[in-house]
């Protein structure tokens, strides 16, 4: 049986890496880089007017409204009876941006009164309406 060595080889074959191409392909990338990024720092300097934008909105008021144990209804620290509530939830609707309505209840409340505040809030035509709680630890 002939055995047959490494070097005794008739395919002359080569373990290294031929680098010639991948060098090649690096020169041809540097030298396109080269040309290109003088290009693409050209600019023409040019005086352009400035404007500025004031944004004219205008954040709408909260209504607090507060309802005590007694059943008591009190807009923004006022006392008002339901007829003047339904009138002041009507005047409040009609603002653009429309008011966020913040609805605060002590917790011994009927719950009766605050469904009759949110129902004449909803029917004078408040739609953000938002409920003020205490924390737990309170």
């Amino acid at each position: 049986m002939a055995m047959g060595s490494l070097s005794n080889s008739d395919d002359d074959f080569n373990p290294e890496i031929n680098t010639t191409p991948l060098v090649d392909v690096m020169l041809v990338l540097l030298i396109i880089f080269i040309i290109t990024i003088p290009v693409m720092n050209h600019s023409v300097k040019i005086d352009l007017p400035r404007a500025t934008n004031q944004p004219n909105e205008s954040k709408p008021e909260n209504i607090n409204l507060s309802i005590d144990a007694e059943g008591k209804v009190y807009w923004n620290s006022d006392v008002v009876d339901p007829a003047e509530l339904n009138a002041r939830i009507a005047v409040a609707a009609q603002k653009t941006p429309q008011p966020e309505l913040h609805l605060r209840a002590e917790r011994t409340t009927q719950y009766e009164k605050v469904a009759q505040v949110m129902a004449a809030a909803q029917s004078g035509g408040l739609s953000k309406i938002g409920f003020v709680t205490e924390p737990q630890g309170k």
